[in-house]
């Protein structure tokens, strides 16, 4: 969803970032631009992920825009671009952003903005703008959301759902994989690296924006915020749930040798 990928886009990049932060950290400093794992973040964001969401955009125009719109022909121009550049841009932001937390010293910080990236996308999914996202998100036309018509049932067998599967069938393990395998090492291996970083994504991000957006629908707007208030920094605090789970990955100190002479 055009209104979601931003900050899907942040999260993935800052996953990408952290991961391979901790995997050169033995190796000399490198230049952003000469971090081939860089690289590969860059190709991932701009060879699947981006042309993912345009394809969602252009086939599914009222679902991937939250019903802002219903055909390609009301988005202008410049809103398509944009959308496929901060698809990319965002990501390499996510990625620059936890690779220097990462460099100094801030590690739990560094590997914080993976989940901060996710809670924000899921919270934009359950409430959105206006507290209808979860009801938007299961309208997979215009015409169902127009008509008040949300069946999540209904959605997993709708054709942009089945999309949503083949496309996560690529994104999810190839993404997945690479990250997982930059994370490996120190007691971490492969598999089990996938299987903590779905739960990071699944637990911290869709699970704290679920309680969030809960709050606010069950206290109302200003009594829900003042309880966010507290739930939000309780949650990700390294005493809280992100630290309990940060706590397999291999967040301590490496020493990294000095750059090498030219």
């Amino acid at each position: 969803m055009v209104q979601v990928d931003v900050f899907w886009s942040y999260a993935i990049g800052a996953g990408f970032g952290a991961a391979a932060a901790r995997a050169a950290a033995a190796e000399p400093v490198r230049p952003l631009l000469s971090d081939r794992r860089f690289t590969t973040t860059v190709l991932f964001l701009a060879c699947l992920f981006a042309p993912s969401g345009l394809w969602l955009l252009w086939q599914f125009t009222g679902w991937e825009t939250m019903h802002a719109a219903v055909a390609p022909a009301d988005l202008p121009a410049w809103l398509v671009a944009a959308f496929a550049v901060t698809n990319v841009t965002q990501g390499i932001v996510g990625y620059a952003v936890a690779r220097h937390l990462w460099r100094r010293g801030h590690r739990y910080l560094s590997w914080l903005q993976m989940p901060l990236g996710y809670f924000a996308m899921f919270f934009v999914l359950a409430y959105g703008w206006d507290g209808t996202g979860y009801r938007r998100f299961f309208a997979p036309t215009t015409a169902a959301w127009q008509a008040g018509s949300v069946d999540p049932l209904a959605f997993l067998t709708s054709p942009v759902a089945l999309t949503l599967y083949g496309m996560g069938a690529v994104l999810l393990p190839t993404m997945l994989w690479l990250q997982a395998g930059w994370w490996a090492g120190d007691g971490l291996g492969r598999v089990r690296a996938v299987g903590l970083l779905l739960a990071v994504a699944v637990s911290l991000g869709l699970g704290t924006a679920a309680v969030v957006s809960i709050a606010l629908h069950t206290l109302g707007v200003l009594p829900g915020l003042l309880a966010c208030a507290v739930l939000v920094p309780g949650a990700f605090h390294p005493r809280g749930l992100a630290g309990l789970l940060a706590r397999p990955f291999p967040l301590g100190t490496r020493r990294a040798p000095a750059p090498t002479a030219a």
